[in-house]
């Protein structure tokens, strides 16, 4: 089919281009002047002279090529041809230029040009080539080097595109017929210029009979009048694009517009029900939802905002309507308490309207809807109600006890009716002071009362539901203590004061009472005193109320005669004045005390601690020289070990020393100690360390307080021969008298060591 339509196109462009006379002669010859056989005149001019037309060079300047050349021998373009080729072969043709020698060939000998491949003119429209014709044997131009076009002859080998293969467009709703939707456009990459190639026509293959396309511009719109997007809200339009004007044989492309359609709003808000119902219990707080009432409206968006707002109730103020922007739902709130006693149901009229209205569609009808609300109240058992919110009651601080002060009441507001049981709740009448009737409310004294002590009283009082004990509710009361004179007035403290000897008549003091805070004025009777005569008097003053009845109290005054400046300032008390204003105080005095006994246990304690602190040995000294047992706590070799130790130091057989106590282990008895028999001198030089080992086997493993598991005693003194001889103390003695060492048994526990050893040494001498 495109081969054919290539052949067919190919036909038109040669009776386009070849229908004039001589063309092909002007397109492959180069000619000299006029046809054969004339003079070259062409005409005369004006004066009748003869006119010459001068000679021409080439007389073509370009070639056309058909694009997309589909047969299998080059594609012949045209021919070059010079008049100094004589047919000798003496002319070459030479072709420079764009494509030349690729794209375009050129025969030297004949002048023939051909195309060696398939050209698109979409990729490139035109080739400026150079022509010129040499002498094949000299290569000196016969002719000027001359400039021709070989221009690509467009066909219909592209259909038209669109710019997006999918389009997407909003329109209104309700629109009117002709409302432009969206204009697509489609481009052909063919020549526009030459034929019909490039000329798109639109059309809509999809969307009608609801939209139609302008086939030139391709501008959709509207064209069925009242589509609702309640009813359908998207449609898919599918347009076409095609060249060749539309004609038979041109190219097309397609594309999809999806086209939605916006709300507007066009419906009202409908409510579902007439009459909606609810239920809610007396008991419920302010402010909480009573009910949830909806309008249903085809719209979306704001066109579907609504407001809810009541417009007649039979309770008015009770109840509030709001609207939920999120759900659009109206919210019935409750504004004022329910009692189910005083009122036990309400009727509220609601309405509903659109908050954005459209004056285009005022004709559908009101925007709004109207419904009716029911509210019924239901009962629920409450405690029971006072009668006042507080109570304030008066009594006489002298009132009997059981004096009934004053009353409460509260009665159950249920339809049933409670009986009310009364009670004092005890936290805010920690002393018991008052009680209340349980039956009637009567508040009566149940202790004495004090003003002086406490002036009001306040007190919680409860009321209970007999049926319901849950049921409880509280009232404050308020009780006042009335005064009664039952005080005697008296001085604050035990009052002293000074008086000067120099003192006029009518001179003196003054004196407070301790509860009105009255003043009494102490005169004196004469000018002068001697406080060597009398340095302190003592007044008894009396002191009453001028209540009913008249209460009074004594006190004694003390006045001192004192020595005092011109002023009347005091200077000079007597003795006993001064040490009782030198004096310390009470304060000063127990804090002294304190001290004191601070002190006296830290020196207990310091000296309870001293006698618990561990006791130091009596050999610290590494330069003492006396017995002293050294433990390790390295572990021997065994019986057979010899290597371990020097055994040398042992050989002294004086200065062994019998098995000591432990001091990890406090024994409970005393053991008799044991006695070394003295070994003879040998002259084995092992054998005293043989006894001596064997001796304190014997003793260790006779001694009850020794541990029980393997453990190593080291023994070591100074040996026989010392050149320094002993530095002990013990030896220092050089004399044999007789010493009694009895004493050291006497000195307690710790000297029995040396009580043994000095004791037995006795013993043997006397033996």
């Amino acid at each position: 089919m495109d081969r054919r339509k290539v052949c067919a196109l190919m036909v038109l462009w040669a009776m386009a281009h070849l229908s004039s006379p001589g063309y092909g002669l002007r397109a492959l010859r180069r000619t000299t002047g006029g046809r054969r056989g004339s003079a070259g005149l062409t005409g005369q001019d004006a004066n009748g002279v003869p006119l010459r037309r001068s000679k021409r060079g080439w007389m073509w300047n370009q070639f056309f090529l058909l694009e997309e050349y589909t047969g299998t021998d080059m594609q012949y373009v045209g021919k070059l041809h010079s008049d100094s080729d004589r047919g000798d072969g003496s002319v070459r043709y030479v072709l420079t230029g764009e494509g030349a020698g690729s794209l375009f060939k050129i025969d030297e000998n004949s002048g023939d040009i051909h195309a060696t491949k398939r050209l698109d003119r979409e990729e490139k429209a035109y080739y400026i080539l150079h022509a010129k014709a040499v002498n094949r044997f000299t290569n000196e131009a016969l002719e000027g080097q001359s400039e021709f076009i070989i221009k690509i002859h467009d066909i219909n080998d592209n259909e038209p595109r669109f710019t997006k293969d999918l389009y997407m467009a909003r329109v209104p709703e309700m629109s009117d017929i002709g409302t432009s939707v969206i204009q697509v456009t489609a481009t052909d990459a063919d020549d526009a210029t030459y034929g019909n190639s490039a000329r798109v026509v639109y059309s809509i293959l999809e969307g009608q009979p609801y939209f139609s396309v302008d086939p030139e511009t391709g501008l959709i719109k509207t064209a069925l009048p009242g589509m609702d997007r309640e009813v359908k809200e998207n449609y898919q339009v599918v347009i076409q694009a095609k060249d060749m004007a539309g004609q038979m044989g041109g190219l097309s492309g397609t594309t999809t517009v999806s086209i939605t359609l916006s709300d507007v709003n066009d419906n009202p808000p409908r409510f579902s029900k007439t009459l909606y119902e609810f239920r809610v219990p007396e008991s419920i707080e302010l402010g909480s939802v009573v009910g949830l009432i909806r309008a249903m409206d085809a719209d979306i968006g704001e066109n579907a905002e609504m407001d809810y707002r009541i417009i007649g109730s039979d309770g008015p103020g009770m109840f509030d309507v709001s609207t939920n922007r999120s759900t659009q739902e109206g919210v019935i709130v409750l504004r004022k308490p329910l009692d189910f006693e005083r009122k036990r149901q309400y009727s509220l009229r609601v309405q509903v309207e659109n908050v954005h209205i459209n004056p285009r569609f005022f004709s559908v009808g009101p925007f709004r809807d109207e419904a009716s609300i029911k509210i019924i109240v239901e009962d629920v058992d409450e405690p029971p109600v006072f009668e006042r919110a507080s109570y304030i009651m008066e009594v006489k601080e002298d009132a009997a006890r059981n004096t009934i002060i004053g009353s409460v009441s509260a009665s159950d507001p249920d339809d049933k009716n409670s009986l009310v049981r009364y009670s004092i709740d005890r936290r805010t009448d920690m002393d018991r002071v008052f009680n209340i009737h349980a039956g009637n409310g009567s508040v009566f004294i149940f202790r004495e009362l004090d003003r002086e002590e406490n002036a009001w009283h306040n007190i919680s009082v409860t009321a209970t539901e007999f049926n319901n004990p849950r049921q409880i509710s509280r009232v404050p009361v308020y009780i006042r203590v009335l005064d009664v004179n039952d005080n005697a007035p008296t001085f604050a403290t035990n009052y002293e004061t000074f008086v000067c000897e120099n003192a006029k008549a009518n001179q003196c003091c003054t004196a407070h009472d301790v509860i009105y805070n009255n003043t009494a004025w102490i005169l004196t009777r004469r000018n002068s005193y001697n406080s060597l005569q009398k340095s302190v008097y003592h007044v008894p003053v009396v002191i009453s109320d001028g209540e009913f009845p008249m209460q009074s109290s004594t006190n004694t005054l003390t006045i001192r005669v004192c020595t005092c400046d011109r002023e009347g300032n005091m200077k000079l008390c007597n003795a006993e004045a001064l040490t009782a204003r030198a004096g310390l105080s009470t304060g000063a005095l127990v804090a002294i005390l304190l001290c004191v006994i601070i002190l006296l246990m830290i020196v207990v304690l310091f000296a309870a601690l001293r006698r618990q602190r561990k006791k130091e040995p009596l050999i610290i000294s590494k330069e003492d020289v006396r017995d002293n047992v050294v433990s390790y706590n390295d572990e021997g070799g065994g019986e057979e070990d010899t290597q371990a130790f020097d055994i040398g130091t042992l050989r002294n057989p004086e200065a062994i020393e019998e098995s000591k106590q432990r001091r990890d282990i406090v024994p409970e008895t005393f053991y008799p100690p044991v006695r070394r028999p003295v070994l003879p001198p040998t002259r084995d030089n092992n054998g005293d360390v043989r006894d001596f080992i064997n001796q304190r086997l014997q003793d260790n493993d006779s001694d009850p307080t020794a541990p029980p598991y393997d453990s190593l005693a080291t023994y070591a003194y100074e040996g026989n021969g010392s050149v320094a001889e002993s530095l002990s103390s013990l030896e220092s003695v050089t004399t044999d008298g007789d010493q009694d060492y009895n004493y050291l048994s006497e000195w307690g526990p710790r000297f029995k060591k040396l009580a043994d050893m000095y004791g037995g040494d006795d013993s043997d001498r006397d033996s």
